[in-house]
C-alpha cells in the first residue's frame, strides 16, 4: 500500500491514527467490501481502508481527549453572577446503535460561583463528548455534568438540537424530524425564571436546523 498521503490523509493530525488499531480497522474494511460484492482492489477502494481508519481516528478523538488539557488552567477568578451563554456550537458526533453520524448545534449556559471558563473551553468540551460513539441524551448530560463538576457554577444548563441520519437515511426516513434534549442543573433546575430566561436567549433569532 502507497505511503504517500492524499488531501484527506494530510487534514489529519499525525499523531491520531497511532492511538488506535488502525490495522484492525483496515482489516474489517476489507472483509466489509467484500461482503458488499466489491474488489478491495480496484483503483477506487485501494486506499480506502486506509482512510477509513484515519477518518474513525479523527471522528472518534474524543475517547483519547484529556480533559485537562482542554481547560489547559482556562478557569479564571471573576465577580461576575450573571448567566453566560455559548450558543449554536456546531457538532458532529456518531450514533453507536447504526455508526451513522447525527449532528446540530448546542447550547450551553452557566451561572458563574466565582469563576469564569474561558470561552474556547466550552465548544471544545461539547466536541470532546460528540467525538465518541454516543447517544444524544447520554451527550447532553456529559457535557452539564463535566461543567458542573469543573466550575462549581450556581447552574449549569444544556440543550443541544441535532438530525439523525439514522432515521433520515433508513428506518422511517423521516428528513424533517429533529430531536432535542436537555439538562439542567442547580438554578436552571430550581428557578423557572432562571431556565425560562436561558431558553428565551437561544431561541431568540435561531434558524431552523437543516443540512
Amino acid at each position: 500500500m502507497e505511503n504517500s498521503l492524499d488531501f484527506d490523509d494530510a487534514m489529519l493530525e499525525p499523531d491520531w491514527a497511532d492511538k488506535l488499531d488502525s490495522s484492525a480497522i483496515e482489516k474489517a474494511v476489507r472483509e466489509m467490501l467484500v461482503a458488499f460484492g466489491e474488489d478491495p482492489e480496484r483503483e477506487g477502494l485501494q486506499r480506502t481502508p486506509l482512510r477509513v481508519a484515519r477518518m474513525y481516528a479523527e471522528l472518534l478523538a474524543g475517547y483519547r481527549t484529556d480533559p485537562d488539557a482542554i481547560v489547559n488552567g482556562a478557569i479564571f477568578n471573576v465577580k461576575y453572577d450573571e448567566m453566560v451563554i455559548v450558543r449554536d456550537i456546531e457538532f458532529y458526533s456518531l450514533c453507536e446503535h447504526h455508526m451513522l453520524p447525527f449532528m446540530g448545534r448546542a447550547h450551553v449556559a452557566y451561572i458563574p460561583n466565582g469563576q469564569v471558563l474561558g470561552l474556547s473551553k466550552i465548544p471544545r468540551i461539547v466536541d470532546m463528548f460528540a467525538r465518541r460513539l454516543q447517544v444524544q441524551e447520554r451527550m447532553t448530560r456529559q457535557v452539564a455534568d463535566f461543567l458542573s463538576d469543573l466550575l462549581k457554577p450556581q447552574g449549569v444548563a444544556v440543550v443541544v438540537e441535532a438530525m439523525h441520519l439514522c432515521s433520515m437515511m433508513r428506518g422511517v426516513k423521516k428528513h424533517d424530524a429533529r430531536m432535542t434534549t436537555s439538562a439542567m442543573h442547580g438554578a436552571f433546575r430550581a428557578n423557572l425564571a432562571t431556565r425560562q430566561e436561558f431558553l428565551d436567549n437561544i431561541s431568540r433569532g435561531a434558524t431552523t436546523l437543516k443540512i
